[in-house]
C-alpha cells in the first residue's frame, strides 16, 4: 500500500543517516496506521475478549408514546429513579423526538445507564414490558368533550394496535386525557385481557388531596391516608369516611368531615383538588412534575412485582352496584400481571351514589364513541 508522506520526494533533500524530527513523526504515524489497516481490527475488537454473545433486550423495557410535557417528565421520572433498564420513545415529530433522546442519553453517566432509544417507528417498542401513552390531542376552545374524545380516540387507532402488534404481552398504562373514556378506548382496541389496560386514574388525584391534608395537618404527606375514587376529573369521590391518620378516622373525632354542615370546611380540600389541575395549567401551562412521578411509581410495582395499592382506573362493572362497562378509579393491587385485585371499599351510601353517577356519566360519552 502506498502511503502519503505529505512532502513529495522528501529523500533526496535528506543526508544519509539524518533525519528530520517532523518526518520522523510523520513515519511512526504512517507505520501505526499502516499496521491498523493491516490488522483490520476495531479498537472495541482488539480492546474486549469475547466470551459469549450479549443479550440486546432485558426482562424491564419500557415504552412510552408522546414525548410532551408529561410524557418527558414520566420518562425523566423513570430514568433517574433506576426503574427501567431500557426506555424506548416514539412520536411522530422526528425532529422533537430526536432532540429528548439524545438529551436523555447525555446525562446516562450520572444515572444508572439504561438504554435510551427513540423512533417513529412502534417496531422499536418490541418486547416491551410496559407500554405508557401519553399521546393525544388538546381540547379546543368552545369544543366539547365529546369531539375531544373522539379525536383522540381516532389517534388511538393509529397507536394502541401497533403497540400489540410488537409487545403482545405488555401492559397498557394510559394517561392521555380523559383518561378513563381513552383506557376504555385503549381495552377495546388492544383485545388484551382488563387486567393489562389501566389507567393513571385518580392516584395523582389521591396524592394531591393527601397532601393538602397534610398541609392542614402539619404531617407529612405519607402519613396521611385517604383515597380520591371514580372520574379523573370534576366527578371525582372523596372517600371521606375511610380518611384517617395513623388508624384514627377523622370522621371518628369529628362525624361532620367533609359534609356541607363541616364548620372546618374539610370539604373544602377536594374541591382544591379538582381545580388543583386547572390552577396549574393557569400558572405555567401545562402539569408535568407530579403526574410523571405518579406514572414512575405505577411502573416501578408492575415491574418490581411489588402488590402495593394505588388508585388507577380499571374496568369496574360488577363494583359498587355498577353494571356499566366503564372505567373509572378504585383501590387497585399492582403487580407484573398488572392489576390483580380490587379493594372492597366499604363505601357510604352518598359515596356510592357518586360513584355510580360517575360510572353513568361516562357510559354516556362512550356509547356515542366510533370504535
Amino acid at each position: 500500500m502506498q502511503m502519503l508522506t505529505g512532502e513529495p520526494n522528501c529523500q533526496s533533500s535528506v543526508r544519509k543517516g539524518s533525519v528530520r524530527p517532523a518526518q520522523h513523526q510523520l513515519s511512526t504515524h504512517t507505520d501505526l496506521h499502516s499496521t491498523f489497516l493491516i490488522s483490520n481490527m476495531s479498537v472495541a475488537s482488539q480492546l474486549l475478549s469475547n466470551v459469549a454473545e450479549p443479550v440486546t433486550t432485558s426482562g424491564a423495557k419500557v415504552s412510552l408514546v408522546g414525548v410532551g410535557q408529561v410524557g418527558m417528565a414520566a420518562a425523566f421520572s423513570v430514568l433517574t429513579q433506576g426503574i427501567a433498564s431500557e426506555l424506548a420513545l416514539v412520536d411522530m415529530m422526528a425532529d422533537k423526538l430526536k432532540g429528548e433522546m439524545m438529551d436523555l442519553q447525555h446525562g446516562l453517566t450520572f444515572m444508572k445507564n439504561a438504554k435510551v432509544t427513540a423512533s417513529t417507528d412502534y417496531a422499536i417498542t418490541a418486547g416491551s414490558k410496559i407500554c405508557i401513552v401519553t399521546a393525544g390531542a388538546r381540547q379546543r376552545e368552545g369544543e366539547s368533550r365529546l369531539n375531544l374524545v373522539q379525536r383522540n380516540a381516532e389517534i388511538y387507532k393509529g397507536i394502541i394496535p401497533q403497540l400489540v402488534k410488537y409487545s403482545p404481552d405488555t401492559i397498557l398504562l394510559i394517561v392521555s386525557n380523559p383518561v378513563d373514556v381513552l383506557t376504555y378506548v385503549a381495552w377495546k382496541l388492544s383485545g388484551l385481557p382488563k387486567n393489562r389496560v389501566i389507567g393513571s386514574g385518580t392516584n395523582l388525584d389521591s396524592s394531591r388531596f393527601r397532601f393538602l391534608m397534610s398541609e392542614r395537618l402539619g404531617l407529612a404527606p405519607s402519613s396521611c391516608h385517604g383515597w380520591i375514587i371514580g372520574e379523573h376529573g370534576d366527578t371525582s369521590v372523596p372517600v371521606w369516611s375511610g380518611v384517617n391518620v395513623a388508624g384514627v378516622r377523622l370522621r371518628e373525632i369529628n362525624p361532620l368531615v367533609g359534609t356541607a354542615e363541616d364548620p372546618e370546611n374539610w370539604s373544602q380540600l377536594h374541591q382544591e383538588v379538582v381545580q388543583s389541575a386547572y390552577e396549574v395549567i393557569k400558572l405555567k401551562g401545562y402539569t408535568s412534575w407530579a403526574i410523571g412521578l405518579s406514572v414512575a411509581t405505577l411502573v416501578q410495582t408492575i415491574l418490581r412485582n411489588t402488590n402495593n395499592v394505588f388508585a388507577v382506573s380499571t374496568l369496574i362493572q360488577g363494583e359498587h352496584g355498577i353494571n356499566e362497562e366503564v372505567f373509572l378509579s378504585l383501590p387497585c393491587v399492582l403487580g407484573e400481571n398488572g392489576v390483580t385485585n380490587i379493594i372492597r371499599q366499604p363505601l357510604k351510601a352518598e359515596e356510592k351514589a357518586q360513584l355510580q353517577k360517575s360510572a353513568s356519566t361516562l357510559n354516556e360519552v362512550q356509547s356515542k364513541l366510533a370504535l
